[in-house]
């Protein structure tokens, strides 16, 4: 078993362990056993960075053995520049979201905590894939612990917000499986994603092809207009989930377009590149000016995460490699700047029980700790330089310039948008006199809660000020990509 099925599967281990722990007289021994889990698999996934050759575009860690004979399906992982920040990352966030749910979760707090860590390990699985339909399989079921953790521990419209995700997510890859299957046959009976990439097809099929695989992964970005799950289920579901599906689970459609869409179908992603740009521009600008208007904390960083999406959908189609790398830094950025907001709400939640904006008002009195964190996660999401945030949009700004100089007008003119509906909420949350008794009453963070934040808070700052590790990871993987989409496959 090597370093990637061992990041995929102990996860899953411990989150099995956690479901045989029994109900909630364990609570104590369930928690520690959920972030021992959390952060072995965390300290796993390390040596991948000190391994990883970012000189080669060609794949690392590489595990290949028979699955599924007869139908000449493979257990097959493996990383490249493009893919490798996500395995990271996935770790990182459930180590964070394990010490967030410590003292807020306290029924089935074993199905909880193991729910985290099974989805933690197949998301995992989502981005080391190299098979289609391994890649198929763990898409899936990343599907079922998300919807139980909505549906289970949500708020009260809990069972819609869930059945609204998982009808959305589903019936887009049902048409995504039907390409797998068209491509294994073309392939002569092989799910090999190197195979596909390399396969000459028509310019119908390409098409055809690109539409199914947009509709399964727009809607998992989400793109304008399949956003609309997005709002619900973040509003609905527990603080924990909120994060890891704004952190990571948005992050897997983006990532199937740069492992599918565009090297399976090259000709088909440039004809309908300008297409999908200006479908990322209505995102980052329609979609910030409904964030403006919103009174829900968590439905307004909700939109604001389709809007920051937008930027990584308008990076990956403008084809150049400041655009491409943009749009994975931003990725990453995204993963950990919203994580952070999400927390933060959470934050206040635990202790008021509401997520309106008109509840609170000069919370900067009584929390003064949190306060400092918060602005510095407000800020991020503003994009200010020296964030996480900043990097990954000043690229693809850079790169949308190179590539159309309205079209990096129009996306840097929306960076305003993003300020404005952040920090409105900022001042009316934070600042000025405490508006009401609730908020007199606070109590600032515990310990608790201030190395979940401070955690998140290192990294939104470490990639801020020296972003060089990502982008060089990623640099070769990217021009290998970006040469092989401009290379005509057609018949």
């Amino acid at each position: 078993m090597g370093l990637l099925s061992l990041a995929i599967w102990v996860p899953v281990a411990f989150g099995v362990l956690l479901l045989a722990l029994g109900r909630d007289e364990h609570a104590t021994v369930v928690r520690w056993v959920a972030l021992v889990g959390a952060i072995v698999s965390f300290l796993l996934t390390l040596p991948l960075y000190g391994q990883f050759d970012n000189t080669t575009a060609a794949m690392q860690f590489v595990e290949n053995m028979p699955w599924i004979e007869r139908f000449n399906v493979n257990y097959h992982l493996g990383l490249d520049g493009i893919s490798f920040w996500f395995v990271l990352l996935t770790a990182f966030i459930t180590v964070v979201v394990v010490i967030a749910g410590w003292e807020v979760i306290t029924q089935r707090v074993n199905q909880y905590m193991g729910a985290f860590l099974i989805l933690s390990g197949l998301m995992i699985g989502v981005f080391s894939a190299l098979d289609g339909m391994l890649f198929y399989v763990f898409f899936e079921a990343t599907l079922i612990p998300m919807y139980l953790i909505i549906g289970i521990w949500g708020g009260p419209n809990k069972i819609y917000a869930a059945f609204k995700f998982f009808l959305y997510t589903l019936l887009g890859s049902l048409l995504m499986l039907i390409a797998l299957i068209y491509l294994y046959s073309q392939a002569g009976g092989s799910f090999d994603l190197a195979k596909w990439h390399a396969m000459p097809l028509g310019q119908t099929a390409q098409t055809l092809l690109f539409f199914a695989f947009f509709a399964a992964f727009a809607v998992k970005v989400p793109m304008w207009p399949v956003h609309t799950w997005l709002p619900d289920v973040h509003v609905e579901a527990p603080t924990g989930g909120s994060a890891v599906l704004a952190a990571i689970m948005l992050k897997l459609g983006a990532y199937g377009f740069l492992r599918f869409s565009m090297p399976i179908a090259p000709d088909a992603a440039h004809a309908w590149g300008g297409f999908m740009v200006a479908l990322s521009l209505i995102a980052v600008v329609y979609v910030g000016l409904v964030a403006m208007v919103q009174q829900d904390m968590k439905k307004l960083v909700a939109y604001s995460s389709v809007a920051h999406m937008g930027f990584v959908t308008l990076g990956f189609f403008i084809f150049n490699d400041l655009g491409v790398s943009g749009g994975l830094v931003q990725m990453i950025a995204h993963g950990f700047v919203s994580g952070a907001m999400f927390l933060s709400i959470g934050v206040l939640y635990d202790r008021v029980h509401s997520r309106e904006i008109s509840s609170y008002g000069g919370v900067v009195n009584t929390m003064p700790k949190f306060t400092a964190f918060a602005l510095l996660f407000a800020m991020a999401n503003c994009g200010l330089p020296g964030t996480a945030g900043f990097v990954g949009e000043w690229m693809v700004i850079l790169g949308a310039v190179k590539f159309n100089f309205w079209v990096g007008f129009a996306a840097a003119s929306a960076l305003i948008f993003g300020a404005a509906y952040t920090l409105w909420m900022f001042k009316r949350v934070y600042l000025g006199p405490v508006t009401n008794e609730e908020v007199r009453e606070l109590t600032d963070i515990n310990t608790r809660e201030f190395l979940m934040l401070g955690l998140l808070a290192v990294a939104v700052l470490a990639m801020g000020l020296y972003p060089k590790p990502f982008t060089d990871v990623m640099d070769v993987s990217v021009a290998e990509l970006l040469k092989h989409v401009a290379t005509s496959k057609l018949n």
